[in-house]
């Protein structure tokens, strides 16, 4: 089987760089160029969840989890060539987690997506060092270049 090359980025960041927000950067364009899959859609929410609890959103990390859930629960155990069975164990327990957090506070911790197909393993091997880490992980979506100028202009007129 053949593996999109998102799909292998996604995998990179989610796995070596723990880049969650880059995560979902990659995989929602991948998710919207297949027909909005759900497949896609479950494993941007799981790293979209992580983002949110990593950065002390527990009730945002909470919906994301659960929502990834949903998506990936009907999914076959060996689902995208990697181990749906026990990632989909590790969203489970996290989202239950997360629901009780009040009650029991936990500190965050990393998931990983176990890779299990051979043709898959060696997508990502390969293609891990051309994708580069971003250092400093973005913590947010980013202003483009031209609206940083022009905000820099509109705060340099302003204090005049």
């Amino acid at each position: 089987m053949k593996y999109e090359p998102l799909y292998v980025a996604y995998l990179v960041y989610f796995n070596r760089d723990r880049d969650y927000f880059e995560c979902h950067e990659v995989l929602e364009e991948l998710w919207l160029a297949r027909d909005k899959d759900p497949r896609y859609k479950g494993l941007l929410q799981a790293a979209v969840g992580l983002y949110h609890f990593r950065n002390g959103n527990v009730r945002g990390g909470e919906k994301m989890m659960s929502a990834a859930l949903a998506r990936l629960e009907p999914c076959s155990h060996r689902e995208l060539g990697i181990d749906m069975e026990k990632l989909v164990g590790e969203i489970r327990l996290y989202a239950e987690r997360l629901k009780r957090y009040d009650e029991a506070p936990f500190s965050y911790h990393d998931l990983s997506i176990e890779v299990i197909d051979p043709v898959l393993q060696k997508a990502v091997r390969e293609a891990s060092p051309g994708i580069r880490p971003n250092i400093p992980q973005r913590r947010g979506p980013q202003r483009s270049a031209k609206h940083a100028r022009k905000h820099a202009r509109s705060v340099t007129v302003s204090q005049k």
